[in-house]
């Protein structure tokens, strides 16, 4: 965290897209025919005290007011995905009603003037699919081509780009690696097939880890972070542009239909990720300095990192970019205000240097389910699940309203949120 009192205005490029992201399983509630949902009750069966999605944030239901909110904060794009397990909840049995459902969601954004940026799998896929072995098998292609061809042709007319998956890029251990390999070919294919209905822009959005080793210029640290670069980051974007994957200890595959399916880069980038070669799985901590602890337990973003966007983005130099998810999880909404103001400083330099950077969402818009807790705050906008699921833009929503008018920073509007740099209370 630096001072950002002393960065000076900037501006970002005429058209630039604004805009916040969510994904369905997180907001919605009661999604009950996934995979997710199975195992958050075995999980519960185990421990009492996990916290289970349940009505999430009551999206389903509440999608009206999300999409008032949208409109109220300005923003321009709304990346949010559609459930398949709701969609086809049991093996080849489609739901006409719940499509039904999502159009109105459609229509509720577009007639605020909101384009949509859509995710077909955020994580969550249908149980029955998961029991199949979900993507980790080549064997289910079919049952996801079924599914894609079932719902584009439905939708196409409401989505302004799509992202096919997301974040499959991030696992490193060895029963992930077929996974990662196959769900590169997964995305071609519904790649194709979406191109079949739709002149939107497709890409499936990418997990940017900025991987650093622990003792920079050490030669094991060094080549254990070339190592889970080119497992995590590097295999994606070599298969995109050039048709072969490549992961080590399998071996490759070369696919045709593979190269050029990704029309712009989709990428969360968030913070970087410790290696360190002198530690068992090779699993870092980050530099005491360097973390602030900004919650009341264990969460893995306790850095403010923005170089990672300078990094990260300036590998990617080929083809439009927009940064689909980053933001900050903490109680003391200032920290947010700080993060931002850091982060889009960043995209902004990545800009001046040269990357197509053609958009910013922030994740998230609202409090979410956090992947077996609600502890973690992401949201622009509080839910009081207690209470209605009622919902309350923060002074950081409000500050990101101000940049989207401005389509850039200036210290007036910093001045108008915040007085001083806020302090770790945890």
């Amino acid at each position: 965290m630096n001072d950002i009192f002393s960065i000076k205005a900037f501006q970002f490029p005429e058209n630039f897209v604004w805009g916040s992201a969510t994904a369905g399983h997180q907001i919605e509630g009661n999604n009950i025919h996934s995979n997710y949902w199975y195992n958050e009750q075995r999980q519960l069966e185990r421990d009492p005290n996990y916290e289970v999605s349940g009505m999430a944030c009551n999206s389903y239901e509440m999608y009206e007011e999300d999409s008032r909110l949208l409109k109220e904060l300005k923003h321009q794009m709304y990346r949010m995905s559609i459930e398949w397990a709701r969609i086809e909840p049991s093996e080849g049995e489609f739901k006409q009603e719940e499509i039904d459902h999502y159009i109105k969601v459609f229509e509720s954004l577009k007639t605020r003037g909101i384009k949509i940026s859509l995710t077909l799998v955020h994580f969550v896929v249908p149980q029955w699919f998961a029991e199949k072995k979900g993507f980790h098998t080549m064997e289910n292609l079919k049952y996801f081509e079924r599914y894609v061809e079932y719902v584009v042709p439905k939708i196409a007319q409401y989505v302004d780009m799509w992202c096919v998956l997301n974040e499959v890029n991030m696992q490193v251990k060895e029963e992930w690696l077929d996974h990662k390999m196959n769900c590169v070919r997964y995305h071609a294919r519904a790649y194709h097939i979406i191109k079949k209905y739709s002149n939107a822009p497709v890409s499936t959005a990418h997990g940017f880890l900025r991987i650093h080793g622990k003792r920079q210029g050490d030669t094991f640290d060094m080549a254990l972070q070339n190592y889970y670069d080119v497992l995590c980051n590097e295999y994606f974007f070599h298969a995109i542009r050039t048709g072969e994957i490549v992961v080590p200890t399998r071996e490759a595959v070369y696919d045709k239909e593979i190269k050029d399916t990704c029309d712009y880069w989709a990428i969360n980038t968030y913070v970087r990720r410790m290696v360190d070669s002198r530690k068992a799985e090779g699993k870092g901590t980050p530099y005491s300095f360097a973390t602030v602890p900004l919650l009341p337990s264990k969460f893995y973003i306790k850095q403010f990192d923005p170089e990672v966007i300078i990094h990260n983005l300036n590998r990617l130099k080929d083809k439009p970019v927009y940064i689909t998810e980053n933001g900050l999880s903490c109680n003391d909404d200032d920290f947010r205000i700080v993060w931002i103001v850091e982060y889009l400083s960043a995209v902004h330099e990545c800009i001046q240097m040269g990357v197509d950077v053609k958009g910013f969402m922030y994740w998230s818009l609202l409090d979410n389910y956090e992947w077996g807790s609600f502890m973690p705050r992401f949201g622009l906008v509080d839910v009081d699940r207690e209470n209605g699921f009622k919902r309350t833009i923060k002074p950081s929503g409000y500050f990101y309203k101000e940049i989207i008018e401005n389509n850039g920073f200036n210290p007036e509007i910093l001045k108008k949120y915040l007085q001083e740099l806020p302090r770790a209370i945890y």
